[in-house]
């Protein structure tokens, strides 16, 4: 591979990539999630959601500004760290916890995480090339990394409260 077609070279720096999610998670939370939640349209912008995990070491509410995609009922995202090497923490943090709450433009969802395989990994990697932002370049950020990306599947769940 050359730097030319080397997807790491086009990519900003690290530094860049981590002060704008911090600065639009505070966003978010600042505006009540009236600004920086979006839902998706395909072929034109993928949709930005919040997701509330439980740390996975900590117990503790951790929370990540996340592009997804729909599927059917179903929210698609890739476990990708920036377009980095490592595994996001919240990604970390669902395969320890699945059970999360995401937060979309329309309200709160209780949702459960799973990885696809197989033929629908494969089906969920070409739709979420059909977003820009993803796009094309979805194959050569993915073959870039180290490791698989995982593709997540955020699943609607109903909660059941303890103790009732």
């Amino acid at each position: 591979m050359t730097a030319a077609s080397d997807p790491a070279t086009s990519l900003p720096p690290r530094v860049l990539v981590r002060t704008f999610w911090s600065l639009h998670r505070a966003a978010v939370r600042m505006t009540g999630g009236h600004f920086g939640l979006t839902s998706p349209r395909a072929g034109a912008r993928f949709g930005m959601l919040r997701l509330v995990t439980t740390g996975r070491r900590s117990g503790r509410r951790r929370e990540a500004i996340i592009g997804y995609s729909e599927d059917g009922r179903d929210l698609v995202t890739l476990a990708m760290n920036g377009w980095g090497h490592a595994d996001p923490a919240w990604w970390l943090n669902l395969q320890a916890h699945p059970d999360a709450m995401v937060e979309l433009p329309d309200g709160p969802r209780a949702v459960r995480a799973r990885v696809a395989v197989g033929a629908e990994r494969d089906r969920l990697l070409t739709t979420l090339a059909d977003y820009p932002g993803w796009g094309s370049d979805i194959d050569a950020l993915v073959r870039h990394r180290s490791h698989p990306t995982a593709v997540v599947v955020l699943e609607p769940r109903d909660v059941v409260e303890v103790g009732s």
